[in-house]
């Protein structure tokens, strides 16, 4: 999917993220899972994962999204970024182009919606790795998921063209997207990527109404200026003050082994920041017992609390904070399975 003829001698671009990578025939693009074959595009990222397992929604990470169901998170290898303190490196680096030893298992779409259901799975993550890069297999998926009444739920990097999101649109219900930087030198640097196609792309999801969480990892003399944390908390307020925002601690992994792990001085600057920015709901992720709750906007009432990644209480009633009677911005009530047409979302309160 999502690619074109180019040129007379046999090549393509591909326009499923925004690498736009122009392949001659024996070439891959960036991700290395996407091939050149006599002229026409094929992909080696459909059919087989590389992981699979039901978590706690509050893992991918979402607050706002059926909070206390299940999720079976599924992933196949690769990955359109190579950031250098990636967490999933084994799976994410891993390509056809390489010859990856990393070794999956075969799932039809419909066994991976069928498995879901049989473990009480309210929803269907597509993680761990990029699912861009795993699209037309994420896409059947999601397709048979909304017919059996399952929310579908991309954790992604947000390179994806604004073509490809018009195509998975009608499936997703959801995303946590993650907002690495606010300059274009560190996406360049150390995830050879670019910014501002993530930026369109959270623009993009919301103005298609897929419901939005955004994730910020705190890297130690990376990306932890007052400056840089202020940028991407008026950024997300700019698009909408109810999209929550989760500012994770790094722990050194990958090729930035050298690194320490994030000061808790440096993550609460980051919720100052977010809150300052007129943000209304941020929260400390990687650290146990802080900033974790929800709390109401209008009287701070905390409508949500959790441990972990897991649910401990929630008290809203009918999305409404019990106290005041506020509008919590979220996804809170599921669909039945016998009113879940395909092309139907479910839909998301708050406002800008």
């Amino acid at each position: 999917m999502l690619w074109r003829a180019r040129g007379e001698e046999g090549g393509v671009e591909c326009y499923l993220c925004s690498h736009h990578c122009r392949i001659a025939i024996g070439g891959y693009g960036v991700c290395g899972m996407r091939e050149n074959r006599g002229g026409k595009l094929w992909t080696h990222a459909y059919g087989e994962l590389i992981a699979a397992h039901v978590d706690p929604i509050e893992k991918k990470p979402l607050y706002h999204f059926l909070p206390g169901t299940a999720s079976f998170s599924v992933a196949a290898m690769g990955c359109n970024f190579k950031c250098s303190f990636c967490q999933n490196w084994q799976i994410s680096q891993a390509s056809a182009r390489d010859g990856s030893s990393a070794e999956g298992f075969r799932m039809r779409p419909k066994d991976v919606v069928e498995t879901a259901l049989e473990h009480h799975c309210r929803s269907i993550s597509y993680t761990y790795t990029e699912p861009t890069i795993f699209f037309e297999y994420a896409y059947d998926i999601s397709r048979l998921a909304r017919l059996a009444g399952l929310a579908n739920i991309f954790v992604t990097n947000g390179f994806m063209t604004t073509e490809a999101l018009e195509v998975i649109a009608p499936c997703l219900d959801a995303a946590n997207v993650d907002l690495k930087s606010f300059r274009e030198d560190f996406y360049g640097k150390v995830c050879r990527g670019r910014l501002m196609p993530v930026l369109e792309s959270i623009r993009f999801m919301k103005k298609l109404g897929i419901w939005i969480e955004i994730t910020t990892l705190v890297i130690p003399g990376a990306n932890d200026s007052e400056e840089e944390l202020t940028n991407i908390a008026r950024f997300i307020a700019e698009v909408d003050r109810d999209i929550p925002w989760h500012v994770s601690r790094f722990h050194p992994d990958y090729r930035m082994m050298g690194a320490g792990a994030t000061p808790l001085d440096s993550l609460r600057n980051a919720l100052a920041a977010g809150r300052k920015a007129g943000l209304r709901y941020v929260y400390l992720g990687n650290v146990v017992g802080e900033a974790a709750e929800t709390l109401c906007p209008g009287c701070g009432n905390p409508v949500i609390r959790r441990r972990g990644f897991w649910l401990e209480r929630n008290d809203l009633r009918e999305a409404q904070c019990p106290r005041c009677g506020r509008r919590i911005a979220g996804v809170f009530r599921e669909r039945p399975v016998s009113q879940a047409p395909e092309g139907q979302r479910a839909k998301a309160t708050g406002s800008r």
